[in-house]
């Protein structure tokens, strides 16, 4: 086992305030995930935030429980932030994860027509034209540079901006009040207040596209549905792109690039044959799993999962990270392998819930990863593999930051 390996475990250190399956060495899962699969494939454990809870394991089981909507709700599980109901239902506006169909239909429509493969590649000349701005301003800087910092974080966090119509400008702030709201080892009272800021920022956007509509994509929900949806709503819309549009790509460029990078061959395969990176996207949001969980559910009547009566009214959560090295699922599932034939990884989640913005991420790390391999064929990490440090306690598993040279 590598020293990055060792590396991680002490990242994630103390491992039993993490659940089960954030537990992570370096890219993998802990053993204990796989012998939980392979054995009962359900278990209790209590949530980062002391509630019980049951963890489901299988990728077959996760599969089937992301799908079924009406048994297993996100809006019976909606968090409370620790705040009066009445400002509580206030910041679960508009979020797409907390609700269920139909008001989740609903919300989803209008947002459908604007992640379609087709409207997606409208964005490309523009996404490469930013990829090659950041790997220009790396090679004038030289090596060594923090790829994190330089390349990771900026290029989808200037594609949602763009997308949204967000002042690129206020990205340090709205990064900042992200990354605290997603990290489960802060108190709740200052994730919360991280949400109401956040909130409060998205709601001025809203109400400035609602006084002058451009051509990004608030705009065009004000301009095209703004007699159907309340600002309210916009707000919460806004405010889940715009982590999700950051957070999660950014994650995996960083922990894509290191893995690539551990696995030379792979990386090779990336860089020299371009019909290679996008089963290789895809095997990299399998094999990393950088989404522990998702959104947790609550069961709406008494269900049976992996031979386990759960009763109604209990939190369920699925274990991302185990369901995707599910040896049902693909053989050798350890293994990084990106000349497999793309499955039915849940990456991205599945059913209902089934990540709305999959196109551009994907599009997004396409551009990214062999426009950085072949701009730097002879990239290496120079950060020591026993100081490469993940952030364990987050949502969205990822680096805190990687050093490298070319």
């Amino acid at each position: 086992m590598s020293s990055a390996t060792d590396s991680a475990t002490a990242d994630a250190s103390p491992a039993p305030e993490l659940p089960l399956h954030m537990r992570r060495n370096g890219f993998d899962p802990v053993p204990d995930l796989a012998a939980v699969r392979a054995s009962t494939g359900i278990t209790r454990f209590t949530t980062p935030f002391g509630a019980d809870a049951w963890l489901v394991t299988r990728h077959a089981d996760v599969r089937s429980l992301l799908g079924d909507a009406q048994r297993f709700s996100t809006a019976a599980y909606r968090p409370d932030f620790g705040l009066p109901p009445e400002k509580a239902a206030e910041l679960n506006r508009g979020n797409l994860l907390n609700c269920d169909p139909p008001e989740h239909t609903r919300l989803r429509r209008m947002l459908t027509p604007e992640f379609t493969v087709r409207r997606m590649r409208r964005l490309q000349p523009r996404i490469e034209e930013i990829v090659g701005d950041h790997l220009d301003a790396m090679e004038r800087a030289g090596s060594p540079r923090d790829l994190v910092a330089d390349f990771a974080l900026p290029i989808p966090s200037l594609v949602i901006c763009e997308l949204l119509g967000v002042p690129y400008e206020d990205r340090a702030e709205f990064q900042v009040r992200t990354g605290k709201a997603l990290d489960t080892s802060l108190p709740g009272e200052e994730r919360a207040r991280n949400n109401v800021e956040q909130r409060t920022y998205m709601r001025e956007l809203v109400e400035r596209a609602q006084a002058d509509p451009g051509e990004d994509l608030l705009g065009m929900l004000v301009r095209e549905h703004g007699d159907a949806v309340e600002a309210a709503d916009l707000t919460g819309i806004a405010s889940l792109l715009l982590v999700a549009g950051h957070e999660t790509t950014a994650s995996m460029l960083g922990l894509g690039t290191l893995a690539l990078l551990r696995h030379p061959d792979q990386l090779a395969l990336v860089r020299d044959e371009p019909e290679r990176i996008g089963p290789a996207v895809e095997e990299l949001m399998r094999w990393l799993s950088i989404v522990h969980s998702g959104t947790p559910r609550m069961t709406t009547a008494e269900v049976e999962i992996a031979g386990q009566v759960v009763p109604a009214g209990s939190t369920v959560v699925f274990a991302l990270p185990g369901a995707n090295r599910d040896d049902e699922l693909v053989d050798d599932p350890d293994a990084l392998d990106v000349t497999r034939k793309p499955g039915n990884h849940v990456g991205f989640g599945h059913g209902v819930h089934h990540c709305v913005g999959a196109p551009l991420a994907r599009m997004e790390m396409c551009t990214a990863f062999p426009a950085l391999l072949r701009r730097f064929p002879n990239l290496r990490a120079v950060t020591p593999d026993d100081e490469i440090e993940f952030r364990a306690f987050h949502f969205v598993y990822s680096l805190k930051k990687l050093e490298v040279a070319w």
